[in-house]
């Protein structure tokens, strides 16, 4: 049976890109044989760069007992220094914060690479959450021994008179501190899942029968198991479609996602009935199901890695051929690899492969050696959430032509 691509709706172009082909059959286990695809140029974790050596007249440290309870990876080499920080020409003196401002909006007021934030910014210790900033801060930009810093005053809450008054306690709850990226952009994607890491796949709740029908659609009761599901609260049904492979070594890391629709849990339970209030297309047992209302932690700060990372993107969401700004991609790189959410990575265009045909005097245009031509800068992205091999970033700028297979390095 051949099922439509589902209908994009207000997904903002989050569609899945990999086309789908032997989706999995009714009853069946969508995760079965994920064994490692036959793969050419197989690399691991690069070893961690060797201590210097210590003077002999200074003691030997004591070995640190190694805990075999965890895993144990290799550490990447730790990255050089970073660039100065250049500051933009025509940056403020000082900027009053709005609500709508993002973190990285306002680092791109004062510097011409935002993910250095971390380079100028003074953490005052006489302010509670000095890392958060909220609307009405005024951020203001000083010199200390000729070096430029940024430095946070709390400003009155948005809507209040600034009065003379007794002492009184300003109460800020977190959800009104800015977010380092807006939400909007990628809430349709976490709520709707166009790619899912392995092991959060094989975790999610899912559609365990659907109460004696081949398939359910709309207006159908559909069991459920593997959550409390209370009562009222609502899931993206998603159908786990074609593996994700790591282009490196062809291990599996993820599949592809396919919105089937939403549901609502009318009865709770193990297991629990959820009502399927709007398909797309047919919801079939053993189908995903994503909360609708889950909500990541926004409020990481951009910075560079620590670590030297090289890796590659390995879909886009959005059914695009070319990925631009604020489009969202799959890296084949995570947490084991040193990567964490707020984490810019520079994007570069692959060099294309090209026939020399003028070495050693061959003139012919159909004669010569292939020669690859360099990586070119193409954009940056953000990391905003992690898993064990891989993650989810955020396209922020894109200064010309991104494509699947494009590398990722440490920016510059």
């Amino acid at each position: 049976m051949r099922y439509p691509m589902p209908f994009p709706g207000r997904i903002l172009r989050l569609a899945p890109l990999v086309m789908l082909s032997g989706l999995t059959a009714c009853g069946m286990n969508p995760f079965a044989k994920d064994e490692p695809a036959s793969a050419a140029n197989t690399q691991g974790v690069p070893a961690a760069t060797a201590p210097a050596q210590t003077s002999s007249a200074m003691p030997k440290p004591r070995a640190a007992a190694t805990d075999y309870s965890q895993p144990v990876y290799k550490s990447a080499p730790s990255a050089p220094p970073g660039p100065p920080v250049k500051l933009r020409a025509n940056h403020p003196d000082r900027y009053t914060v709005v609500r709508g401002d993002t973190l990285w909006d306002i680092s791109s007021r004062f510097l011409e690479d935002p993910w250095l934030w971390p380079e100028i910014w003074q953490v005052n210790p006489q302010i509670n959450n000095p890392h958060l900033i909220y609307p009405g801060d005024v951020i203001s930009l000083i010199y200390v021994d000729g070096r430029p810093q940024l430095r946070v005053e709390r400003g009155a809450p948005a809507g209040l008179r600034t009065e003379r008054l007794s002492p009184q306690i300003r109460s800020e709850s977190l959800e009104q501190a800015i977010e380092t990226i807006p939400f909007d952009l990628i809430a349709p994607f976490i709520s709707r899942p166009s790619v899912l890491e392995k092991g959060e796949a094989k975790k999610l709740p899912y559609v365990l029968s659907t109460k004696g029908h081949l398939i359910a659609g709309t207006d159908y009761d559909v069991y459920a198991r593997g959550a409390d599901f209370p009562v009222g609260s609502r899931y993206s049904i998603i159908h786990v479609g074609e593996k994700i492979r790591d282009p490196e070594d062809g291990d599996v890391l993820g599949y592809v996602g396919i919105y089937a629709g939403e549901g609502r849990v009318v009865r709770s339970g193990d297991p629990a009935t959820v009502y399927l209030r709007d398909a797309e297309r047919e919801v079939l047992e053993g189908d995903r199901l994503v909360q609708v209302d889950a909500r990541p932690r926004m409020d990481f700060i951009p910075r560079a890695p620590s670590q030297n990372i090289d890796g590659q993107i390995m879909t886009v969401m959005g059914g695009v051929s070319l990925i631009g700004q604020y489009h969202i991609v799959a890296i084949n790189r995570g947490q084991r690899h040193g990567v964490e959410p707020g984490h810019v990575l520079a994007i570069y265009q692959a060099g294309e492969k090209v026939r020399d045909p003028y070495k050693a005097g061959v003139l012919s245009g159909v004669l010569g050696s292939r020669v690859r031509l360099p990586d070119e800068p193409a954009g940056e992205l953000m990391v905003f959430k992690t898993y064990d091999r891989m993650s989810y970033a955020l396209v922020m700028e894109a200064s010309s032509e991104i494509r699947v297979g494009d590398s990722l390095r440490n920016p510059e």
